[in-house]
């Protein structure tokens, strides 16, 4: 079922999966102040929607996942100017770490610069064989400026992070699985099938076990380990109130298939 109306992304439902696709390929899904306030907005309409279980993002075209930043738009930019820009970048970026439903990147050709800033947001990230990440913003004079430094620490290392930041050169799919950039490689033509794959495993799992799950990761490991903790016993705590922890365990017992409502 097709959604919006947006003028720069598309959105669809596959069942409980909501669909974004980055769509303007005559740019290689290229993203500028347009597109970020569209992606806000349907973030929104997903947070608020408990019909959709798991988001998935995507690019359209085939050729890229999405090429970064729309460079001819803040070329000329000063920092007074660009502060307004970035704050929308890390708006929705927020959205996708906060949204209490996994957010799965299904990335196949080129994804430099914020586009692997955006896979570093995302809970899961699936990639074709021909997808090629960097963060190339030190070939044109800057670095990365909604929070990559900082994230792609978190996932791969300090060595590593180094290394891709300094020298923007691109890292193909494998390497990228190798140093746990991402999840998993698939050959191009089954990166749809394997991604919807994924997405529905994850719908037959308890919607508010997920968002728990996300949130102790998202929020507490960024704690201290002890706060941390502390902070995931919450999350736990709060899923014994509700009725598919009833039915989860009901169902364990029984031998049968848990029926999940998501309260």
């Amino acid at each position: 079922m097709e959604h919006g109306p947006y003028e720069h992304i598309a959105f669809e439902t596959i069942d409980q999966i909501g669909v974004v696709t980055l769509n303007r390929p005559q740019v290689h899904n290229a993203i500028n102040t347009n597109v970020l306030r569209d992606l806000s907005r349907c973030f929104d309409t997903l947070a608020a929607d408990d019909a959709i279980r798991v988001v998935v993002l995507r690019g359209a075209g085939g050729k890229a996942f999405c090429a970064g930043a729309d460079i001819d738009e803040i070329k000329d930019n000063g920092p007074v100017e660009q502060r307004p820009y970035q704050y929308l970048w890390m708006t929705w970026f927020r959205q996708i770490e906060t949204i209490r439903k996994p957010v799965i990147a299904s990335v196949e050709g080129w994804a430099p610069g914020g586009g692997t800033e955006i896979s570093v947001c995302c809970d899961l990230v699936i990639a074709a064989d021909d997808a090629k990440f960097a963060l190339a913003e030190m070939k044109i004079g800057v670095m990365p400026g909604a929070g990559a430094t900082v994230r792609l620490t978190r996932w791969v290392g300090k060595a590593k992070a180094m290394e891709i930041l300094m020298t923007g050169d691109f890292v193909g799919a494998e390497e990228a699985a190798r140093i746990g950039l991402i999840n998993k490689v698939v050959p191009k033509a089954q990166l749809w099938d394997e991604t919807l794959a994924l997405a529905k495993r994850l719908c037959d799992r308890p919607p508010l076990a997920l968002a728990a799950a996300k949130m102790a990761v998202n929020v507490g490991g960024e704690m201290d380990l002890y706060k941390g903790i502390d902070f995931a016993l919450e999350e736990f705590l709060l899923l014994f109130a509700s009725e598919d922890q009833k039915e989860g365990m009901r169902a364990f017992l029984e031998k049968r298939k848990p029926v999940w409502k998501g309260r």
